[in-house]
């Protein structure tokens, strides 16, 4: 199945962990407003570094959206891990095995982000067991 839709985002900076300024390691929140297909709200952590190489950077970030997916309501965690390689990007989003709750119990799949002049989309390819119940 496939979802699709639009969200806005608030990463709020949060303080680094004492001793790790050195390693360039920045801390922020997640705070995600979801349109579309999944309507809802998520929250979460991300860390993120920037290297001395222009274009070069890595993240990966946990959050958990709460709402519903296409008439289903429940709670999943989204995983991602992202790299620049020198302004080549490569993202994975995946939901964690067995974190979807209600009805979205036994959620697997993964998302898409695109952001295009400011605006965050998304895309979503994902599976529910056969005999998940749904809300009419």
């Amino acid at each position: 199945m496939q979802a699709a839709g639009s969200f806005d985002v608030k990463l709020t900076p949060q303080t680094a962990t004492p001793g790790i300024e050195a390693a360039h390691i920045g801390r922020m929140t997640i705070d995600k407003q979801f349109r579309g297909d999944l309507a809802g709200t998520s929250l979460g952590e991300m860390l993120a570094i920037r290297t001395e190489v222009q274009g070069s950077a890595g993240y990966v970030a946990l959050e958990r959206v709460t709402g519903t997916l296409q008439g289903r309501k429940g709670s999943f965690v989204l995983q991602h891990s992202g790299t620049m390689n020198r302004g080549a990007s490569q993202l994975q989003l995946t939901v964690v095995p067995d974190s979807g709750t209600d009805e979205l119990a036994g959620l697997s799949g993964s998302m898409a982000i695109e952001i295009d002049r400011g605006k965050h989309s998304y895309k979503m390819d994902y599976m529910l067991p056969s005999g998940a119940s749904r809300n009419q």
